[in-house]
């Protein structure tokens, strides 16, 4: 059951990062650490493990997307988000296995519920013109979520809804967005231990699933609607979320 629940939430990346789900790549890391805590490893291991895959299932998305962005979201952004990496991961050494479970399963919940209320937030009419004041905060505050658990879309979000840009042209900058954020990342969880060998080696055995799930994200986008999936996706990462923070004992049933 570990296999399938890893399974699952590594193909929740390819699904995300090829725009179909909207946020569904949050799942990935409340369920990976599910999978793996019951299997015996720190929820940190889960956080290493997934982000060379993040930084894949990116590549694969940037084909798809190449050219439909908003490249300006960048210099308002990025010099945040390098601040913010740097205090997440600080902080993240400070956290037990337990209140970083207690921190990835909070921010599960919080994104639930971000995704209930965002339309009413963002029903004024006129678009927002990004800026330094804004975007620096917001990508602070990206970058700490993002190192604590690849959990920064809805922050993302709140910076990028409100310019009203078509969908496609959304998609395309979130995808470039996310693919800086997560290769900023990628030094220091190295330098702090956070991807090791042994995290390499475990996301390498799951890695097809990243392609397999951007091919299938890209055709369900055309295919279908994404409202009754999205439901069921977000009652199960508001589960998996709520089993981290309570913290019931998994195990003798993931095994």
């Amino acid at each position: 059951m570990t296999i399938v629940l890893t399974a699952l939430g590594v193909l929740f990346i390819g699904l995300s990062k090829a725009g179909f789900g909207g946020g569904l790549g949050m799942l990935t890391t409340p369920l990976c650490t599910l999978a793996f805590t019951a299997g015996g490893k720190p929820p940190v291991f889960a956080v290493g493990t997934i982000l060379p895959l993040l930084c894949a299932g990116d590549a694969f998305s940037l084909y798809h997307y190449w050219g439909k962005w908003e490249r300006k979201n960048l210099k308002y952004l990025l010099p945040g988000v390098v601040a913010g990496v740097i205090v997440g991961v600080w902080l993240m050494g400070q956290f037990s296995n337990r209140q970083l479970n207690l921190a990835i399963g909070v921010l599960a919940v919080v994104f639930v519920l971000f995704q209930l209320v965002k339309e009413s937030i963002f029903r004024a009419e006129g678009a927002f013109e990004p800026n330094h004041s804004l975007g620096v905060p917001f990508g602070i505050g990206a970058g700490i979520t993002s190192t604590f658990a690849h959990g920064a879309g809805p922050l993302v979000s709140m910076f990028l809804i409100p310019q009203r840009m078509p969908k496609e042209i959304y998609v395309g900058t979130n995808v470039l967005v996310f693919t800086w954020i997560n290769w900023i990342k990628m030094p220091f969880f190295f330098q702090q231990g956070i991807i090791t060998r042994d995290t390499l080696l475990t996301g390498l055995y799951y890695s097809a699933l990243v392609p397999i799930g951007v091919w299938l994200g890209v055709w369900l986008n055309r295919k279908f609607s994404e409202a009754l999936f999205l439901k069921v996706v977000y009652l199960l990462t508001f589960l998996t979320g709520l089993q981290l923070m309570v913290d019931f004992n998994l195990a003798k049933w993931l095994r």
